[in-house]
């Protein structure tokens, strides 16, 4: 298989292996997923020939994506994105548990909809400074 990327797109799509594999394996420990390592190694292994060499890294006989790379902002996106999926399922756990719908999908979607924009609001107003957890 061949693709044809411009300069700009094959750095997009390091961004993109880089954040997949992040989502996939970062918190595996030992448990990873060396399929998807080895493909992210495949692709960051061309960036020296494209004039990106302080992309990567090289240990013990591995590429790998460099300190300057991961300290790029990538992982300022990585933040953006887990803190509004931890904002989204915190306001559809706290909905449903309003709602009484733990164990079960309402047949409207309406109302959990509307408490989930409530708790949605809330905290991009206040953040957690409003949470509370009882008895702790």
């Amino acid at each position: 298989m061949n693709i044809e990327l411009t300069e700009k797109e094959y750095r997009r799509l390091l961004d993109m292996v880089y954040i997949g594999n992040w989502i996939l394996n970062s918190t595996r420990g030992d448990d990873r997923f060396e399929d998807y390592d080895k493909v992210e190694e495949k692709l960051f292994a061309l960036a020296p020939s494209q004039g990106m060499k302080s992309l990567v890294q090289f240990w013990r006989g591995h590429i790998y994506p460099s300190q300057a790379f991961a300290d790029g902002g990538i992982h300022e996106a990585i933040a953006d994105y887990e803190d509004a999926v931890f904002f989204n399922i915190l306001a559809e756990e706290l909905a449903r548990r309003d709602l009484g719908l733990e164990e079960s999908d309402p047949e409207d979607f309406t109302e959990l909809s509307e408490r989930m924009e409530d708790y949605l609001e809330e905290f991009d107003r206040n953040g957690l400074n409003t949470v509370t957890v009882e008895n702790i």
